[in-house]
C-alpha cells in the first residue's frame, strides 16, 4: 500500500504543474485542442515505450471496451476542467476539484464493496465543508465555471471507480493507451473547426503538457493499482499547496479568504486521513 501512496502523491505533484501549464494555454486555445495535443503526446510516449506489443495487448484485452468507456467519461471531465481553468484562479479551480475524492469514497462502498471507517467519514466531511466554503454559494458571479469544475469532479470520481474495478486486469500503459485514444478521436473530430496553429513557444508548452500528463497518469494509475481507492483518493489534497504557490508565482494570484479557509478544511481532512492510516498500520504491526 505504501508504494501506491507514494505513486499517487507524486502523480498529483506532477499534475499541479500540468494544470498550471493548461491554464496558460486555454487563454488562447480551445479546450478540445489542448486535450487533443496532450493526448497525442501521451500516445506517442506509450507507443515509444510499449511498441507493437502494447498495441497487441490493448487490442486483445478483455476489458478494452470498459477502458474506452472510461476514457469517454474522462473526455467530459477534462473538457469541463480545461474550460473552467480559463476563468478561475488556479487555487480556486483545484480547491473545487477536491469534491472528487469525497465522491470516490462515497461510491467505493456500494460499487467496490470497500469498508470505510467512521473516522475517515468525519475527515471527508471536513473536506466537503471546505469545498462548499471555497465555492461561495452566495456568489453567483462565477457560477458557470464553478459548475463546470464540480461537474469535472463528478466525472473524475466515476472514472476513478471504474479504473479501480478493472485496474488490476491490465498494466498502466494499456490503460493510458486506450483512454488517450478515446481522447484523441473525440477531440480530433472537432479540430477542423477549432484548430488554431500555435507558435513555437506555445507548441513547446503543449508538448510539455503532454509529457507531464503522461507522467502524472502513469503514477496515478500505478497508485490506484496498489492501494484502495478510498485511501489514495484523499492524497490528491497535496496538490492544494502547489496550486497556491504556482498561482502566485505565475499570475500573482492571491485567493480570497473563503478559498484559503476552504483549502484549510480540505488539508485538515487529508492530514486526518493519513494519520488514521498510519495509526492503523502501526497497530497491525504491534499486535
Amino acid at each position: 500500500m505504501l508504494t501506491g501512496i507514494a505513486c499517487t502523491t507524486a502523480g498529483w505533484l506532477v499534475f499541479s504543474f500540468h494544470d498550471a501549464c493548461v491554464k496558460l494555454l486555454v487563454a488562447d486555445f480551445a479546450a478540445p485542442q489542448v486535450l487533443f495535443m496532450r493526448s497525442l503526446v501521451i500516445l506517442c510516449v506509450c507507443l515509444a515505450v510499449g511498441r507493437s506489443r502494447l498495441l497487441v495487448r490493448a487490442w486483445s484485452s478483455p476489458v478494452r471496451w470498459p477502458l474506452v468507456m472510461r476514457g469517454l467519461v474522462l473526455v467530459g471531465a477534462w473538457l469541463a476542467y480545461y474550460t473552467a481553468a480559463r476563468h478561475l484562479q488556479l487555487a480556486l479551480l483545484i480547491t473545487i476539484y477536491f469534491a472528487s475524492p469525497l465522491l470516490v469514497t462515497a461510491l467505493a462502498i456500494p460499487i467496490l464493496g470497500e469498508r470505510v471507517p467512521w473516522q475517515r467519514w468525519v475527515s471527508l466531511t471536513l473536506g466537503f465543508t471546505g469545498v462548499l466554503i471555497a465555492c461561495r454559494p452566495g456568489d453567483l458571479s462565477q457560477i458557470g465555471p464553478i459548475g463546470l469544475a464540480l461537474f469535472a469532479a463528478l466525472m473524475w470520481a466515476c472514472a476513478m471507480i471504474l479504473i479501480r474495478k478493472i485496474a488490476r486486469a491490465e498494466p498502466s500503459l494499456v490503460q493510458m493507451l486506450l483512454a488517450n485514444t478515446a481522447f484523441l478521436v473525440t477531440c480530433g473530430a472537432a479540430m477542423p473547426w477549432l484548430w488554431l496553429t500555435p507558435d513555437l513557444p506555445q507548441l513547446a508548452l503543449m508538448l510539455l503538457v503532454g509529457g507531464l500528463g503522461a507522467m502524472g497518469q502513469f503514477l496515478i494509475y500505478e497508485g490506484i493499482r496498489r492501494a484502495p481507492a478510498s485511501v489514495v483518493a484523499p492524497l490528491e489534497f497535496t496538490a492544494l499547496l502547489w496550486s497556491f504557490l504556482l498561482g502566485y508565482a505565475i499570475w500573482r494570484d492571491i485567493p480570497g479568504a473563503p478559498v484559503f479557509l476552504g483549502a484549510g478544511f480540505i488539508l485538515l481532512s487529508g492530514l486526518l486521513i493519513v494519520l488514521g492510516e498510519w495509526r492503523g498500520k502501526r497497530h497491525c504491526t504491534t499486535v
